[in-house]
């Protein structure tokens, strides 16, 4: 049941293609009929035979006194294998299958370090009905995504093989469940599958290599020492996977991967008898081979053997960490051993008070920061980890070299805490918040979607306790109210900060800064309480702030045109469109767009573009500073998320029916009475200058810091911004740049969900209809676009400092923008889809030299150009001009041939299925037709979304490839380490690229 505690801290359905026909399409455009659907119907199920029902304790709940879900239907076959399954249709259609395995790097012998992660590899590799690299594309036929809904992961303790099957029928269920029990069952483990399979891992393992990784080995060995975890991180090393061998990992597979050892979830849109059917018919017959082996002892955290049990007692293993491009940060932990526990009620009301506690002492340290710390950011969280302890970690990111202040001043928050207990009003707020969040859970529970329940599950599974409805967990809470007191909470924190075994890791760009005897000494250090942290009592209520103005004027109201939506006009120009959906209880969506987005921003005043999207709500509003605001929302769910798009400003939120009327209260305060506190400013400066650095530690950290700046020829507006510039920015500066914006420019209001139709008018009427008329956006702000750098047989350059053995590259095309041809980007995706699929299996199956290359494509709705097609790998400096050549080989060919159905059907059918799945939610609503007030094109193209999205013809996509691959060079960018030289390609592999084809004329996509 603490699963859910952990993570405190369907609708109206598309109709097919059919509802969206156009007759504009031209008519030889034809749909390719996936071949499951010509299938013939398979052997019945028989009903299950081991499930466990009337009086029977289910498996998951044994020594447990939570009750029992009764939505969940539970099994325990003979061959020890576990089941649980459940109906859930959100989204309508679709199964989400996950086969746990209990075997994870814990499980690994010293010779077989990363032999959990290779095997879950292997497992897609090849099996008993899936020929060599056919998983992907099977699962693509089938509708689902490589990555998004096919995947698996390994952990410690577990391996998890993840299929969420959208549009299911009993034919691909049963398909489905019979391909998922040959890979588990028997993978083909040749030494020829684990030859070709290593490279990838291989790939994989070096693109999570350079200081981050270092840092975390560093920061495994020191916190976990004397155990399992210390060495044993799921990539494993180098030597291991270079010896494996098919007959050891076959040994592997046989001691872990057995029945008992094994738990099956399954949750969709199908009767849950047929589910446990389908994992007794496919899994019932499974035996081990030999015997059972019991896992290995993972270990406790040992104490130096004078340790007294105090929070000060001497301090274990110390780790300091010197990486010249990551900023400064400590950890220190709190260890106990873990146990297994009976997972009851008064356990989960223990948990519950430590939550308090934990949730008390973030806000505290929040707002010692926000107040003037020596700190940037500090965290507490208690946690079991791996099954290994249960620990109390506390994060510190010191503002500059003076980290033994910041580590003072945070220890003295947390000395105050312990020593002394809370005010009722303290804890009352943090009640209210988790009681909310318990609330919405209840609220959204017929809305979940079936993989949130299927995960959930394995969580507690892996973590060895039990699940609850959501009326339990609120009820629990609810009924324990009398002893969330001062003297409870005060217990709690004394509890998450007992034990004997204290470590500490430090991390500094300064050699020299610090070393184990300073840290020793700091950590042993008598530490005076700071009471100085502890949050005032005050009570702030929406009822008494002052309103936006006088409550606006609905010049229009009429239907959108589009199911139950409706747009509204009021007189100062503010323009709203609202759905009362009651298919989603307990969620509504607010979003706000206004002014002119990067179009405002210069070379002079860009570095405040990036600044704003931290901090500009931070600022607060009205009178009310950051911690006013906490205070007023507590015990509501309200939200701020800021972006800066293309042509808009955004303010967004997911929030509930009864706190949709102050949501919008609050964006519109932001608008129309901004508040310009300093310290969030230079708070977000002094974490801009302390982060920058670390871009430059890996490909990947150059990519998120350069890509954009570059592929738009050096617009300044994308740059991000250094310590030079960071150096001059001040709060009068921040104030004097985005003042004038939050008065600029058309304000649209879209609201969707579980609303009052009514009182959302009302609300706007009161917040945005109240606001002034805006100000005209500037003309020269109006025009601006972004360019695309000239394409050239050379490549643009950049460095990292990271590990000499990574590089990454990108190519890339321009495509478009605007609204016009917007159903034509629709059939772009479809393109780059087939150039994605055919990039992965040249630099990832065939040459191991990339571990995830990616093809996407961008078009801005609201800019007439900007759009652009991208690919991009991370892979090894020598393979940059080979991932260049296949890239253009690929591009090529494109243009030259027509891709053939089955690859059309690959790329069409997942994206069909995402667009019937994403379309049941009032959140893809939103976003496809945010604007649509101020054009109304916007909702006419609603209607072919999914005929653009899944319907073409290989000429078609042809004439695409033609029309935005050929006759024109990508540009290339490789991000090489300091020092080294771009490699040039092998002539052979130049040699082997086709002859492009003449020009064609080119078809025009039906608009």
């Amino acid at each position: 049941m603490n699963a859910f505690i952990r993570a405190i801290g369907a609708v109206c359905l598309l109709a097919g293609p059919a509802a969206f026909s156009s007759t504009a399409l031209a008519q030889d455009v034809v749909a390719i009929e996936p071949t499951y659907q010509r299938a013939p119907i398979p052997e019945p199920v028989p009903p299950p035979q081991a499930a466990q029902i009337g009086d029977e304790v289910p498996w998951i709940y044994e020594g447990s006194d939570v009750p029992v879900d009764r939505e969940w239907l539970f099994g325990k076959m003979d061959n020890g294998l576990r089941y649980a399954v459940r109906s859930n249709g959100v989204p309508p259609g679709q199964v989400s299958i996950r086969v746990r395995v209990d075997a994870g790097s814990l499980h690994e012998r010293e010779f077989e370090l990363g032999y959990a992660h290779l095997l879950e590899h292997l497992l897609f590799r090849e099996s008993k009905y899936l020929g060599q690299s056919e998983a992907i594309e099977t699962w693509q036929r089938l509708g689902a995504s490589f990555g998004s809904d096919t995947n698996a992961l390994t952990s410690p303790t577990q391996t998890v093989y993840s299929l969420d099957l959208p549009n299911i029928n009993r034919t691909k269920l049963y398909e489905s469940f019979k391909l998922l029990s040959g890979m588990i069952r028997e993978p083909v483990l040749s030494q020829a599958n684990v030859d070709t399979e290593i490279p990838i891992v291989m790939a994989e393992k070096r693109e999570r290599g350079g200081a981050g990784e270092r840092v975390g080995e560093l920061t495994r060995a020191t916190l976990f020492a004397g155990q399992r975890l210390a060495t044993r991180p799921p990539i494993g090393t180098l030597d291991t996977l270079r010896a494996a061998t098919g007959e050891r990992l076959q040994e592997f597979h046989r001691r872990w991967y057995r029945p008992e050892n094994t738990v099956v979830v399954a949750v969709g849109d199908v009767d849950r008898r047929l589910l446990a059917g389908l994992v007794e018919r496919w899994f019932g017959d499974w035996e081990g081979i030999g015997e059972g082996v019991d896992p290995p002892d993972f270990g406790d955290p040992k104490a130096p053997a004078d340790a007294p049990d105090s929070v000060y007692a001497p301090i274990g293993e110390v780790g300091v960490a010197v990486e010249p491009d990551l900023p400064r940060g400590i950890s220190y932990a709190i260890m106990r051993p873990w146990r297994q526990v009976d997972d009851t009620i008064v356990y989960n009301e223990g948990k519950m008070l430590d939550q308090v506690a934990q949730f008390i002492l973030t806000r505290r340290l929040e707002s010692r920061a926000r107040g003037g710390g020596n700190f940037l950011t500090a965290s507490v969280v208690q946690d079991k980890y791996a099954r290994s302890t249960d620990m109390t970690v506390v994060n510190i990111e010191p503002l500059t070299s003076d980290w033994e202040t910041a580590l003072d001043d945070v220890r003295g928050v947390i000395a105050d805490a312990v020593a002394d207990a809370p005010r009722q009003e303290e804890i009352d707020q943090v009640v209210a918040q988790m009681d909310a969040s318990f609330v919405n859970y209840v609220e959204q529970r017929r809305v979940l979607a079936g993989s949130e329940f299927a995960d959930t599950l394995v969580g507690a599974v892996d973590i060895r306790e039990a699940v609850a409805a959501p009326e339990i967990f609120l009820k629990v809470f609810r009924d324990m109210k009398h002893r969330f007191t001062p003297e409870e909470v005060l217990a709690a924190t004394r509890r998450i900060f007992s034990g004997d075994v204290v470590r500490v890791t430090y991390l500094t760009p300064e050699t020299g800064e610090a070393d184990e005897a300073s840290l020793r000494l700091a950590m042993a250090k008598e530490i005076t309480a700071d009471s100085g942290a502890r949050l005032a009592a005050k009570s702030i209520s929406f009822d008494d702030l002052p309103p936006i103005g006088a409550p606006g004027e609905i010049t229009v109201q009429a239907p959108l045109g589009l199911y139950e939506m409706e747009q509204i006009r009021f007189a100062n120009g503010v323009r709203a469109i609202i759905w009362p959906n009651a298919q989603e209880p307990g969620r509504a969506m607010v979003k706000v767009r206004f002014g002119s987005g990067y179009r405002a921003f210069d070379e002079d005043n860009a570095v405040y573009a990036g600044l704003g999207t931290v901090a500009l709500f931070d600022t607060g509003f009205g009178d009310l500073n950051r911690q006013d605001i906490d205070n007023l929302t507590s015990g509501r769910k309200l939200g701020f998320d800021f972006a800066i798009e293309d042509a808009v400003f955004s303010f967004s939120a997911q929030t509930r029916a009864a706190d949709v009327a102050d949501q919008l209260y609050m964006f519109a305060a932001k608008l129309g009475m901004p508040r310009w506190d300093a310290a969030p400013v230079l708070r977000a400066k002094a974490a801009g200058k302390l982060y920058y650095q670390s871009f430059a530690t890996s490909p990947f950290g150059v990519l998120q810091r350069d890509l954009e700046y570059l592929i738009t020829d050096k617009d300044p507006r994308f740059a991000t911004a250094g310590p030079e510039q960071l150096e001059q920015v001040t709060p009068e500066g921040f104030r004097e740049t985005w003042e004038p914006l939050l008065a600029q420019g058309p304000i649209e209001v879209l609201v969707f969900g579980e609303i009052d139709r009514t009182a959302t008018i009302e609300a706007l009427r009161r917040t945005f209809g109240a606001l002034p008329q805006r100000d005209a956006i500037p003309d020269d702000v109006a025009g601006r676009v972004t360019s695309f750098p000239t394409g050239s047989d050379d490549a643009t350059v950049v460095n990292h400092r990271g590990d000499a053995n990574q590089a990454a590259a990108v190519i890339a095309w321009p495509s478009g923008g605007g609204i016009d041809n917007l159903r034509e980007s629709r059939q772009l995706q479809i393109l780059t889809r087939i150039f994605n699929n055919r990039l992965l299996e040249a630099m990832r199956e065939r040459a191991g030299a990339s571990y995830a290359p990616q093809v996407f494509a961008t078009w801005p709705v609201d800019m007439p150009t900007g759009g652009r097609i991208t690919a991009v790998a991370q892979l090894q400096p020598d393979d940059v001009p080979v991932f260049f050549n296949e890239a253009e080989k690929i591009a090529e060919d494109l243009v030259a041939n027509p891709p053939g159905n089955d690859e059309l059907l690959r790329a069409t059918e997942p994206l069909r299925q995402y667009i019937n799945r994403a379309s049941t939610g009032s959140t893809f609503w939103l976003r496809e037709l945010q604007g649509a007030s101020f054009d109304p094109r916007r909702v006419t193209l609603t209607r072919t979304l999914t005929q653009d999205f899944s319907i073409t013809t290989p000429q078609r996509m042809q004439a695409l490839a033609a029309r935005y691959l050929g006759g024109i060079e990508g540009w290339r960018l490789a991000i090489i380490p300091e020092g080294a030289e771009l490699a040039t390609l092998d002539p052979a592999l130049e040699a082997s690229r086709p002859v492009p084809a003449p020009p064609r004329p080119v078809e025009i996509i039906g608009r």
